[in-house]
């Protein structure tokens, strides 16, 4: 297996970094937005999505580890939607008392 080239993780890095620094411009400026929580899932999947194929090589593994990765990527972007959007449903679902 050929080791991964500097130049294209450098790139997913910068890449990396470029997204947070737009999460950090969301949360500065458009926090009152109606649509941030979009905005913010999107940046989240992006981000996801980015390490898992740059850093963890998803595409050179098998076909279902992929889909694995791909799935937790979309669940864990879906959960956070889900948690800002409905935040007193889902505490209501999560107490014990």
């Amino acid at each position: 297996m050929k080791p991964a080239s500097a130049p294209p993780i450098t790139a997913a890095w910068l890449g990396l970094v470029l997204l947070t620094l737009l999460g950090l411009a969301f949360a500065r400026w458009l926090r009152d937005a109606d649509w941030l929580p979009f905005a913010v899932a999107a940046v989240i999947w992006l981000k996801g999505t980015l390490v898992a194929r740059c850093f963890l090589e998803s595409h050179r593994a098998h076909p279902f580890i992929a889909w694995l990765l791909r799935g937790f990527v979309a669940f864990a972007t879906l959960a956070l939607l889900v948690t800002a959007l409905f935040p007193e449903t889902l505490a209501r679902w999560t107490t014990w008392f």
